[in-house]
C-alpha cells in the first residue's frame, strides 16, 4: 500500500479528480493548503500599495492505494495537474510514501481491503 500526497494548484482540481475518476480512483482527501517555493510568491496592488504574497493558494490531495493502482494514479495527477503542454513552475508536486496500515472504522477491516 502506499499514500500518496499530491500539491496542485486550485484551478487543476476538477481535471485532476475527473482524470482519477477515469482511472478508477474514488477515494480522495483534499485539502486547503498554502506554501512557498519556486514561485517565490507573488506581487500584489491593493489599493495603490504594492505587496508580496509570499504563501501561494494550492490544493493538497490525499490518496491510499494498493500496489496495483499506484502508477495509474500518478500518471492522472501528472497529466492533468500540468498547465500547458510542457508544464509550468507551480504545477505541484506529488509524494509517494509507503503506508504501513489502513483500518476501515466501520468494520475494522485492515490493510489492502480497508482502503
Amino acid at each position: 500500500m502506499k499514500l500518496i500526497i499530491a500539491v496542485i494548484q486550485p484551478n487543476r482540481l476538477e481535471a485532476v479528480k475527473a482524470a482519477l475518476a477515469d482511472k478508477e480512483v474514488f477515494r480522495l482527501t483534499v485539502m486547503d493548503v498554502q506554501g512557498f517555493g519556486r514561485q517565490r510568491g507573488q506581487t500584489e496592488v491593493y489599493r495603490g500599495h504594492e505587496f508580496t504574497i509570499q504563501l501561494l493558494r494550492k490544493v493538497q490531495l490525499m490518496i491510499a492505494v494498493n500496489e496495483d493502482f499506484l502508477e495509474p494514479t500518478v500518471e492522472a495527477i501528472t497529466t492533468a495537474g500540468r498547465t500547458g503542454p510542457d508544464g509550468q513552475i507551480g504545477d505541484g508536486k506529488i509524494f509517494v510514501l509507503p503506508l504501513e496500515d489502513c483500518i476501515r472504522i466501520r468494520t475494522g477491516e485492515r490493510g489492502g481491503e480497508a482502503i
